[in-house]
């Protein structure tokens, strides 16, 4: 009866091989379906240009006029190539005086080093901005900012580390620190090679270019929440440096009015790890300075502030930024005299030298055409002297 109620109602009763047939075809069309719904949610976009993601973020193209963009070359040029310059006499003036050979200075040494590669990486961002910065691939762009974050983390760690070493040495009384030359070595070794990871961070893998809508504003291939912690860790490293600033000013405060009229000459003795830190202080500030604003704006862009407006700010916080790496030289400058005088000296050397050269291509000129006219002279005596000859 019952089998005969199915056969009339139009379906046949199935066999458990035709029903375990159906469920893995079910099965097989369900996975497929997630998957194809997961991987259109996770779909990477590496092989699009730099245009598609910053249309994603509503940036679009940056409508820099042709004069415009010819002027911020030609400034950015002279600003780069005096970063370059003047850090470089600073790294030479370093290793030529042998009275900068300690700790604090090697390490001044490589501030102007990273201050040196922000300048390559600005002279690269000026040539690769404007229309020309939606034409690149991700690969490029990845470039670009990563030398950017490695020259301003290697910034950072160095002003960390030399704000360390003051610590040590003021906290003795002395004006360098015992810090060996093996020991400076490795922590130089060590600034670089977290300063390059943190620059590489973003093209490991922490990116949003498989999220697309993670994406930040201002650095469109970057994950909002990648900016959150850069911004949130740097902001706080200038806190530790400042805590240590603030205990190195309480206590040499604190010295100094301990110390009575009769120690007026060991306080003038003592006059050098102060100037030092002033120096280091005021590099620090300018730091701070040209920074926090750049790093409050990119943890905002981090937490998605739509009405911030941050996009009016990113040009002058950028030029802001530039300006940090074109100061700390004349820093050096003014307020180091045994820096300066070394300095002067360099590019006395490098003046003398030059002129010394063209005297010397000059003196060189007038010997070679003093001998062409005696040599030509002679050979027109000789040939007279042979016709003279033959006519006898």
């Amino acid at each position: 009866m019952y089998k005969h109620e199915q056969t009339v109602l139009g379906y046949a009763p199935l066999s458990p091989t035709a029903f375990l047939w159906r469920y893995k075809v079910l099965q097989v069309v369900l996975s497929n379906f997630i998957l194809h719904k997961m991987s259109n949610q996770n779909q990477c976009y590496y092989d699009e240009p730099m245009g598609f993601f910053y249309n994603k973020s509503n940036q679009g193209f940056e409508d820099w006029e042709y004069t415009h963009l010819v002027v911020l070359q030609c400034v950015g040029c002279i600003f780069c190539c005096f970063i370059l310059v003047s850090n470089a006499m600073v790294i030479t003036a370093v290793i030529t005086n042998k009275r900068f050979h300690y700790a604090f200075y090697y390490l001044v040494a490589n501030l102007a080093a990273s201050d040196l590669l922000a300048g390559i990486a600005y002279l690269y961002l000026v040539f690769n901005t404007g229309a020309v910065s939606q034409t690149l691939t991700v690969q490029k762009y990845f470039l670009r900012q990563g030398l950017l974050d490695t020259s301003l983390s290697a910034s950072l760690a160095n002003l960390l580390v030399i704000a360390l070493e003051r610590y040590i040495s003021i906290m003795n009384w002395k004006v360098h620190s015992n810090l060996t030359k093996r020991r400076v070595t490795l922590l130089i070794l060590l600034v670089w090679i977290i300063s390059i990871f943190m620059g590489a961070v973003p093209s490991l893998g922490w990116n949003c270019i498989c999220s697309i809508g993670q994406c930040s504003m201002l650095a469109p291939i970057f994950s909002r929440s990648y900016l959150i912690f850069w911004s949130a860790f740097n902001l706080g490293i200038f806190l530790i440096m400042v805590a240590i600033y603030l205990r190195i000013y309480l206590y040499v405060k604190k010295k100094t009015t301990l110390l009575n009229g009769n120690a007026a000459g060991s306080l003038k003795r003592k006059k050098m790890p102060i100037k030092l830190i002033k120096t280091v202080m005021t590099v620090l500030g300018v730091f701070v300075i040209c920074w926090t604003p750049g790093f409050v704006v990119l943890l905002l862009d981090g937490l998605k502030c739509d009405q911030c407006h941050l996009l009016k700010f990113k040009r002058w916080f950028l030029l802001l930024a530039v300006l940090n790496s074109v100061m700390n030289p004349v820093i050096y400058s003014y307020k180091d005299d045994e820096m300066w005088v070394t300095i002067k000296n360099l590019l006395r050397c490098v003046y003398n030298g030059t002129r010394r050269q063209r005297s010397s291509k000059a003196n060189t000129r007038a010997t070679t055409s003093s001998t062409e006219m005696s040599t030509s002279l002679r050979h027109s005596i000789e040939r007279k002297t042979t016709e003279d000859t033959q006519k006898t």
